[in-house]
């Protein structure tokens, strides 16, 4: 049984994507029925939805649009991870309304495509605070040299849930392990941040291999433990890298050598801990 914590659903019918015009394979509709035909082949029973970086302006309409998605006939959808903007003053009134609504599950601000003292704001941090007590988690998405950046949230909302995705987004295709493995490894010292397996075949080459991905999940599992790593298919984002099924597989590989136990942590019972999601009945 697999629950996918970052699942992204792009319809650019309702919706405004403006980075997908700098990434043309992305650039199509990636909708639910198509996720769900091969998810349910591959044992995912339950998926959260992941913010996409839609347009200022649509950033409440994505939440409305994927909410509708989840309630259609064969959804797998239990819940969204949605857009926010903790540097803006408006945030106390968005999360109010946000706690209002149990169909969201957490939050995510994308780092790396914001000035890095986006974060460093007294404002910014102010509100993240505020999730304390909410039963939200926040979604870390920085590069290797950010992680500095998402240390410092983690510390100064020590009673916050924080979720590194993407296992920190390590330069694999460049042999950036040296660079990653530093940061890494400090911010798993932080109780209050898990670690995400997640979109790491997109940032290999072209002809990654399994071997190549061994060190980065060893790495993580080392210093995070099973009992702070959830599963993500980065769908479609992953399609860059082999798509789903080769994902599946190459987790399934990943984790060959570990118990039984710690495989449910990390492929469902953990995000259902983080994120009280249960698989659609």
């Amino acid at each position: 049984m697999i629950v996918d914590t970052h699942l992204h659903l792009i319809y650019r019918d309702q919706l405004s994507y403006p980075w997908l015009a700098g990434v043309p394979p992305l650039d199509a509709d990636f909708t639910q029925e198509a996720y769900a035909r091969e998810a349910r082949r591959l044992g995912i029973v339950a998926a959260l939805h992941m913010e996409v970086d839609v347009a200022e302006g649509d950033v409440a309409r994505e939440t409305a649009v994927v909410e509708a998605l989840a309630g259609e006939t064969g959804s797998l959808l239990v819940g969204a991870i949605v857009a926010c903007r903790p540097e803006s003053p408006d945030f106390p009134a968005y999360l109010e309304a946000v706690l209002a609504n149990p169909f969201v599950r957490g939050f995510r601000r994308v780092l790396h495509v914001v000035p890095d003292d986006v974060s460093e704001g007294a404002l910014f941090r102010e509100n993240i605070r505020r999730l304390a007590g909410t039963g939200l988690n926040f979604d870390l998405c920085v590069l290797p040299h950010q992680i500095g950046k998402a240390i410092a949230l983690a510390d100064l909302a020590p009673d916050v849930s924080f979720v590194l995705d993407h296992c920190g987004v390590p330069d694999i295709k460049g042999g950036g392990f040296d660079a990653w493995k530093g940061p890494v490894a400090e911010i798993a010292r932080r109780p209050n941040v898990t670690v995400k397996l997640s979109g790491i075949p997109a940032y290999g080459a072209e002809d990654w291999t399994l071997e190549g991905l061994k060190p980065y999940f060893a790495h993580v599992a080392e210093h995070f433990g099973f009992e702070r790593m959830v599963w993500g298919s980065d769908w479609p984002v992953c399609t860059l890298g082999g798509g789903l099924s080769t994902w599946i597989g190459a987790t399934q590989a990943l984790l060959s050598g570990v118990s039984l136990e710690d495989k449910r942590r990390v492929l469902s019972e953990n995000a259902g801990r983080l994120w009280k999601i249960a698989p659609k009945a």
